[in-house]
């Protein structure tokens, strides 16, 4: 082929000498076309840079003329292609030349990154549709990623896209990923939250703040945007050199306030690691109509820790984790129990400790006959593996204990009323309004169920009182409650007088002006007796179907001034969003040794991906979202020491319960980390 002709040139730009300039990168190379071809194939070969802007069709046909010319074959032009092209496709080293479509065989994704391995045996015939699979599971292995990736609804959205590409698609190189890419999904998921600001002059909206440390005891910080359509991730800082500096982190809130504007925050949600007294001072007295409110699930948790504490309930767990153990580290064990159940699990991981703990025993307890029928089937007794050993022994001994399983029953009954709490005001839901019922509801069913047991009600009555009046009750929740239709025209609700102070001292807050406060009386009024529009049918109809905001929207027009208070409170969150959360992305973010400019890239990635991942969760009416998909292989209900003991519970009673509060799988520290004195403020 004659130099000037050869079809790589119209990528160049010809130089003196034999050098060329790439006209994507504008590198100058020498060495002439020859080099440019191996520049533009971004393969590590003869010591030259690859291209870091070329488009990736270029690349592949650089890539098959390179791939001729080893075989002594020359690439025909594409222009006239038409003219030479042969009837049957010509193979070159497993690449089909036909049409200017460049194919590859079906080969076992295997031999095509060990070339020496010798496929043999039914794998060696795939279908097209066994074959994608095996080469998306080995990217999956190589790369290491969670199983769970394979759940993301833009996993099948980007298999579907591919398969509409037809026959070949070249999938975004790194530095395409990179660059164009990432900038083009972020600006979208900015453009989303951008659309979220319009709502924020009439529901108002709130920020959450999540504190964690790294494993190398940096404190992270990181702000979120709530209101009702979705929840934001705003940004992520290291604030490790600066946990004692009130001044520091005063200006930090600053800022972020000001980056939403004071006018349309109505509450800051802090963790226990934050609720310090200096920094709520400074934004209370700085901006007179926000609020700082602690985490429902916060205080939750911490009340479902301290059931965990109380003697019985601790040897309760226990004793459940004696067989879920036995079951989970014997292979064929596990096989036969999910025989017997239907492949149903006795292990539920939740989101924290805690609450794994009581779902799980939620699981034994409903597994109960059938965990029986198994340990006494001749299935099991008749085999030597695992029947007569002692761990075998003591599982029988607990299943038949009548005191256990009277024991998981009152577990059981006394947490899940706090367990549905936390599903109700956990995802982003606009729960301030009901979080006040909710709680009293779940006392209450406390009282119930230990009518015949004063001791037993007053213990687990003074946990809850004592968590809900030092870390929940706030005045915001008491203004919420009275301000829900639900519990304000619900004649057996009794607590609407003991949080009437509270509402009138939000109401001053919210308007501190006598001006602001006119007529207020009269619209305060309207609502509480239920006049004009107020106890219209539809109003009344409406108030079990939509959300007490909406309600507040279409119903209280007659009360101008109330509505718009009613409207910006009803629509807050009370407590953070749940959902897996890479904790590893920020460790990168805010690694030391980083430039500027990766670390901006690493901002990007964690801004993308959090927000991706709040979306979904927003849109997952089915899941539980208090509870994870996967079992935690490493929680105390399945990880066994090497050498376990048949009365291993026995010798850990007492000291079980301690430790990080998230489950150490998914989570490298604990978000609900009440004993995390990293700020020390």
């Amino acid at each position: 082929m004659v130099r000037e002709k050869d079809v790589c040139w119209e990528y160049a730009e010809k130089l003196d000498g034999n050098k060329v300039k790439c006209k994507f990168c504008l590198r100058v190379l020498n060495g002439g076309i020859s080099r440019l071809k191996h520049h533009l194939s971004r393969l590590p070969s003869k010591g030259v840079n690859p291209c870091s802007k070329v488009r990736d069709d270029v690349t592949d046909k650089v890539r098959a003329i390179l791939a001729s010319k080893e075989d002594g074959k020359e690439v025909v032009p594409t222009k006239k292609r038409k003219q030479t092209e042969p009837r049957s496709p010509v193979t070159n080293n497993n690449i089909v030349t036909n049409r200017s479509l460049v194919t590859l065989e079906t080969v076992s994704p295997i031999a095509k990154i060990f070339p020496n391995v010798t496929q043999t045996g039914p794998s060696s015939h795939l279908s097209d549709q066994e074959n994608a699979e095996r080469s998306i599971a080995l990217f999956f292995f190589e790369n290491k990623l969670d199983f769970s990736v394979a759940r993301s609804s833009s996993y099948q959205l980007m298999i579907d896209s591919i398969a509409k590409c037809g026959n070949r698609f070249n999938g975004p190189s790194a530095e395409s990923l990179k660059t164009n890419w990432l900038e083009t999904i972020k600006s979208e998921v900015s453009l989303q939250s951008k659309e979220i600001e319009k709502e924020w002059t009439t529901t108002g909206c709130t920020i959450i703040v999540e504190t964690w440390t790294d494993n190398k005891s940096r404190a992270i910080i990181n702000f979120l945007i709530s209101s009702p359509s979705s929840t934001f991730f705003h940004k992520s800082v290291d604030a490790s050199s600066y946990f004692k500096n009130t001044k520091f982190l005063a200006d930090l809130f600053d800022s972020v306030i000001q980056d939403f504007g004071p006018e349309n925050i109505v509450q800051i949600i802090l963790d226990n690691t934050l609720n310090c007294t200096s920094i709520v001072n400074h934004i209370l007295q700085t901006y007179g109509t926000i609020f700082v409110s602690p985490c429902a699930l916060q205080c939750l948790n911490a009340i479902l820790k301290e059931f965990s504490k109380i003697d019985w309930v601790n040897r309760c767990i226990l004793q459940a984790q004696v067989i879920s153990k036995f079951v989970y580290n014997h292979s064929s064990l596990l096989e036969m129990m999910k025989k017997f159940t239907v492949n149903e699990e006795i292990v539920k991981t939740g989101i924290t400790k805690y609450v794994s703990h009581f779902l799980s025993l939620q699981s034994v307890l409903k597994q109960r006959s059938r965990l029986k029928h198994m340990f006494n089937s001749p299935e099991f007794t008749n085999n030597p593996a695992y029947a007569n050993k002692p761990q075998s022994m003591t599982c029988i001994g607990i299943l038949d204990d009548n005191e256990f399983w009277r024991a998981v029953e009152e577990c059981v009954a006394v947490s899940e009323p706090f367990l549905k709490v936390m599903r109700e005001v956990s995802g982003g839901k606009p729960a301030v309004g009901s979080i006040y019922e909710l709680m009293t509801k779940a006392k209450e069913s406390i009282r119930t169920y230990y009518i015949m047991d004063d001791i037993k009600c007053k213990t687990f009555f003074d946990i809850v009182d004592q968590k809900w009046q030092s870390h929940l009750h706030s005045p915001l929740h008491s203004a919420a409650a009275f301000l829900n239709p639900s519990i304000q025209y619900n004649p057996e609700i009794k607590f609407l007088g003991s949080i009437k102070e509270d509402f009138f001292r939000v109401l001053e807050k919210l308007l501190p002006t006598q001006e602001l406060r006119r007529d207020m009386t009269n619209q305060i009024l309207l609502f509480t007796r239920a006049t004009g529009m107020f106890g219209c049918n539809l109003a009344k109809e409406a108030i079990d179907t939509v959300s007490p905001g909406i309600w507040w929207e279409q119903y209280g027009d007659a009360a101008v001034t109330l509505q718009r208070v009613a409207m910006r409170i009803l629509s807050q969150v009370c407590s953070s969003s749940t959902f897996e959360r890479q904790w590893s992305t920020f460790q990168q973010i805010h690694s030391e040794k980083r430039n500027k400019i990766d670390k901006e890239v690493l901002n990007d990635i964690a801004y993308i991906h959090y927000n991706l991942k709040l979306a979904r969760s927003k849109k997952s009416t089915e899941t539980d979202p208090i509870q994870l998909d996967d079992i935690d292989m490493m929680s105390p209900w399945v990880e066994e020491t090497e050498n376990p003991s048949p009365t291993q519970w026995l010798d850990r009673f007492g000291s079980a319960l301690d430790g990080n509060d998230l489950n150490t799988r998914q989570f490298s520290n604990s978000i609900f980390g009440p004993n995390d004195h990293m700020f020390n403020l």
